[in-house]
């Protein structure tokens, strides 16, 4: 069983860039995303995320759309992505179902399962595509130690 908070995400500017295919490109396209924000001369303020826009069940994985964010601060202006693939956006505040996950990625399905059970038997519905928070940082912590934030924009049904 797992935990569910219901909250509003605070507003956000973030660094991103959009993906296509495997989710093995996350370790190189954070480091693409991380080195685009320090040549920049922004600033990270939190932690990355990644936004699944597809799913396994509608495709293979290397028709998978996703994108990575990182928040920066200041009041950096919007940017379609350049040459490199990296832009700039605002998110706005959003409702959202969220649970922590610790454990490897590789076992995360379940979770999103048991999130997506809670949410259709609470009165809400997926307002958007779900997002990850990574908490922890697979260089210095254990597979079986890595926290994860799921998130799912949700309206009320």
């Amino acid at each position: 069983m797992i935990d569910v908070e219901i909250k509003t995400t605070e507003p956000v500017t973030v660094a991103y860039l959009p993906m296509k295919g495997p989710y093995a490109q996350i370790p190189e396209a954070m480091g693409r995303l991380y080195g685009w924000i320090a040549q920049h001369g922004m600033q990270p303020t939190g932690m990355p995320t990644s936004v699944y826009y597809t799913t396994p069940d509608t495709g293979p994985e290397s028709e998978a759309l996703w994108e990575l964010l990182a928040p920066i601060a200041g009041d950096v202006a919007e940017q379609q992505p350049d040459e490199s693939g990296c832009g700039v956006k605002h998110l706005p505040p959003q409702l959202v179902a969220s649970t922590l996950y610790r454990g490897p990625y590789e076992a995360i399905a379940s979770v999103y399962e048991q999130l997506g059970g809670w949410i259709a038997t609470n009165g809400y519905s997926p307002a958007g595509p779900p997002s990850e928070t990574y908490l922890s940082d697979p260089a210095d912590t254990a597979p079986e130690d890595y926290l994860t934030e799921i998130r799912f924009p949700v309206a009320k049904a």
